[in-house]
């Protein structure tokens, strides 16, 4: 079994300081094999942000997967969002904008959404298509391949629909084909899983979609912070929100929601 932590929309800047500590303290308890971190760990892309997600990620366990959000491209300096969107992000998170791990159960991609010319919105393209897939394809169907990004390949009722990251159908279907098993994303500040097929309708195939909430962000929207704890074991995911408790001070289970995959993709088991 391989247990992965989900976090989304860290935003410093924007974090409420009382949550942070007990999220960093109950995330080491968990001990996962590996954090995936779906984008937006500033609120507005300054120096001193990056810094602070710098020493909140060191404070995790590694291994890391963590991609970029629509709020780690700098807002108002028209001339630094055009020609180095990602300078700051490069320099204090990572250098690397399609970060992979891989072991014999689990692989894991990120994939760079965020775009200079949107404020919110994002896009994926042909060729992280492409690179998605020369890293996919080959692997065993026993692994289960999961993608990491930060704006969704679904959403929940009642959003808008420009909030889907750009040529999400494209990426889906050729992902399809490569037995995509889970996309993990942020960008709402909501906790969601579905399945693609309810989207996207591709004959065989149908992946989890799973989104998280925000972990530390005090813009909750009407959500309490959260985060997602992933258990793989093949054909068995099971998916854990965990939800800060105020008056406890710490997080604490919500929800756990069980999947198998069958001969038709991932179908949910029980919701507990």
């Amino acid at each position: 079994m391989r247990t992965i932590v989900h976090l989304s929309d860290i935003h410093f800047g924007r974090v409420d300081e009382a949550v942070v500590g007990p999220l960093i303290e109950t995330v080491n308890q968990i001990a996962p094999d590996l954090v995936a971190v779906s984008g937006d760990l500033t609120q507005r892309a300054r120096s001193h942000q990056f810094k602070a997600a710098r020493a909140f990620l060191d404070a995790l366990p590694q291994p890391q997967i963590v991609v970029p959000g629509n709020h780690d491209v700098p807002l108002h300096n028209v001339f630094v969002r055009f020609v180095q969107p990602l300078n700051k992000y490069l320099r204090y998170i990572t250098s690397d904008l399609r970060p992979l791990y891989y072991d014999d159960e689990i692989a894991v991609l990120g994939v760079n959404t965020a775009r200079s010319f949107t404020i919110k919105g994002g896009r994926i393209n042909q060729e992280q298509v492409d690179w998605m897939r020369s890293r996919l394809c080959a692997l065993d169907p026993k692994v289960v391949k999961i993608v990491v990004t930060h704006h969704p390949f679904d959403i929940p009722e009642g959003h808008d629909e420009r909030n889907l990251v750009g040529r999400a159908r494209m990426a889906m279907e050729r992902l399809a084909e490569c037995g995509a098993d889970v996309f993990l994303a942020g960008h709402l500040h909501v906790s969601h899983t579905t399945h693609s097929a309810r989207r996207y309708k591709i004959k065989g195939h149908s992946a989890l979609v799973v989104q998280a909430g925000t972990a530390t962000s005090d813009r909750g929207r009407g959500e309490a912070n959260s985060f997602n704890v992933i258990r793989v074991e093949r054909p068995n995911i099971s998916i854990e929100r965990l939800e800060w408790q105020p008056d406890r001070k710490s997080f604490a289970s919500a929800e756990t929601e069980n999947f198998r995959h069958t001969a038709e993709g991932w179908i949910r088991v029980e919701k507990t």
